[in-house]
């Protein structure tokens, strides 16, 4: 008969061998470059072969703020963007400007966001795919409703999901739901503002400090966001099958 521990053990293996193999943790290979002035804008499905897409002139400029104009992709409500790698001349990488679905989608170089979500409700997915280089944030969660993301990887980032602390449109909750993400060398998956009803479900998914969540009091006046806590409390922040074996 297995022993407690034993049973422990198992099933902590059983965890991080789930975790490790749900994220695919290296930058595919390109199959061919395009190269614009402007954004690609979809509505329906765009798939991009993976191929490279990058802006040409670049029009990246570090953490300054830019805007939708400089993004690689804006995606109209209901689209879905699959098999594309992102360059590191665009600043905005993807915006949604309603629900939207991304695939397999990679970013080789992040500028300022990789993605920012403008959803009034609803769910948007990202599904596989990953981020290198991100100093700031991967995902910025502006609008409301939810984002799942499933089996990504994020390397060299700040946070991997941000509901917007100090939006003026605030006041509704986001939700976010993270499973079989491994993020490495950055900080927290999720930071979200309580005092708002936010949510984050973290599952099978690896941060290798084991940083999970921040909780933040958020606000409408464009005020500086102050945070109150970090970590799993149980109510707002739940963790399962987290671990920092990635």
């Amino acid at each position: 008969m297995r022993s407690a521990v034993q049973s422990v053990v198992v099933a902590l293996a059983l965890a991080i061998s789930s975790v490790n193999g749900a994220a695919t943790t290296t930058l595919p290979a390109s199959k061919g470059a395009v190269a614009t002035n402007a954004p690609i804008k979809v509505s329906g499905s765009f798939d991009g072969g993976m191929k490279k897409y990058d802006r040409s002139p670049a029009v990246c400029q570090g953490q300054s703020e830019t805007g939708e104009k400089d993004a690689m992709f804006i995606l109209e409500a209901g689209a879905t963007l699959s098999n594309v790698i992102i360059g590191a001349g665009q600043a905005e990488g993807v915006h949604c400007k309603g629900t939207c679905t991304l695939n397999n989608v990679w970013w080789a170089d992040v500028c300022e966001d990789a993605i920012t979500l403008k959803q009034s409700s609803g769910t948007s997915y990202i599904n596989g795919g990953g981020a290198f280089k991100a100093s700031d944030k991967v995902v910025q969660f502006n609008g409301f409703g939810t984002v799942q993301i499933k089996d990504f990887f994020a390397n060299d980032y700040g946070k991997l999901v941000r509901s917007c602390g100090n939006c003026k449109e605030n006041g509704k909750a986001r939700n976010v739901v993270i499973s079989g993400v491994v993020a490495k060398s950055g900080g927290v998956l999720c930071g979200i503002n309580t005092n708002y009803g936010d949510t984050c479900t973290i599952t099978n998914s690896c941060q290798n400090s084991g940083k999970s969540c921040d909780r933040y009091t958020g606000n409408n006046s464009g005020a500086e966001p102050p945070k109150i806590g970090s970590g799993p409390d149980g109510k707002y922040c739940k963790a399962t099958g987290f671990t920092s074996s990635c």
